[in-house]
């Protein structure tokens, strides 16, 4: 049974700056079995990154659009996954104003790091949360999920201008805040092909480039992601093959 101070001794073990940005992708079930479930693996986060800033998205994408187009701040429910829907609820957690992609923070400069999202029409924008974590040199943290969850590398292809991953047109969306006011937010949308289920081709050239290793956070296998160096070397594949993703072929070495 794993407890909040295993799961510390596994961060500290994995290397990852307890003053610096985390932000999570997690799948709780990986996790195998912990002492006080989820909220237990939130504790255990929070009070390492105590002198940082933690971060989970609390994305909406799968159910916000032109047929529902109303994102609440305070109670539109994170679909990806169970620890972002909890941690969005607890004291002190600022959540950006994004309508599809938002994300939740706790700690140093939350608010700066979420009070922007909602001036761009784009998903990850490099202005956003999502570039924020690149100036901020984050870590990110997969836990017991692949590459395929890494919104990360959305970003990065935006910021590159790869053609074909956004719509041309925008829907009509908007952020209600607590207090019932409406901000209207036309936004782009991710478009075509599931692009991230060919995220996962570049594993081992992460790992060999020093962008990424791997390790264990409970029972789940967790991949450490330094994004700065994580945007450097996809750049640089995208720049050279702006197809990269648009297939799961194996890469030519």
């Amino acid at each position: 049974m794993h407890t909040i101070k295993s799961l510390m001794k596994q961060l500290e073990q994995l290397g990852i700056d307890s003053k610096g940005t985390m932000l999570v992708h997690s799948s709780m079930k990986s996790m195998g079995p912990v002492e006080g479930g989820a909220e237990a693996v939130l504790d255990a986060f929070t009070e390492y990154m105590k002198d940082g800033l933690l971060v989970l998205p609390t994305h909406t994408w799968s159910y916000i659009n032109a047929d529902n187009p109303r994102f609440y701040v305070d109670r539109s429910p994170s679909c990806v996954g169970i620890l972002p829907e909890l941690f969005r609820n607890r004291p002190g957690v600022v959540r950006s104003l994004h309508p599809t992609h938002s994300v939740a923070a706790l700690g140093q400069d939350s608010i700066e790091f979420t009070n922007d999202d909602h001036r761009f029409d784009t998903p990850c924008a490099r202005g956003s949360a999502w570039g924020k974590l690149l100036d901020r040199r984050a870590t990110i943290l997969l836990v017991g999920v692949d590459l395929k969850r890494n919104t990360f590398i959305h970003g990065v292809e935006e910021w590159v201008d790869i053609p074909g991953r956004l719509t041309d047109d925008h829907e009509k969306l908007y952020t209600v805040l607590p207090n019932g006011t409406e901000i209207p937010v036309p936004s782009r949308r991710h478009c075509g092909l599931s692009w991230s289920e060919h995220f996962c081709k570049v594993d081992e050239v992460l790992e060999s480039k020093g962008a990424m290793h791997k390790g264990r956070l409970g029972d789940a296998i967790v991949r450490v992601c330094d994004a700065a160096t994580v945007a450097k070397v996809i750049t640089e594949m995208l720049k050279d093959n702006p197809d990269l993703f648009s297939d799961n072929n194996p890469l030519d070495h």
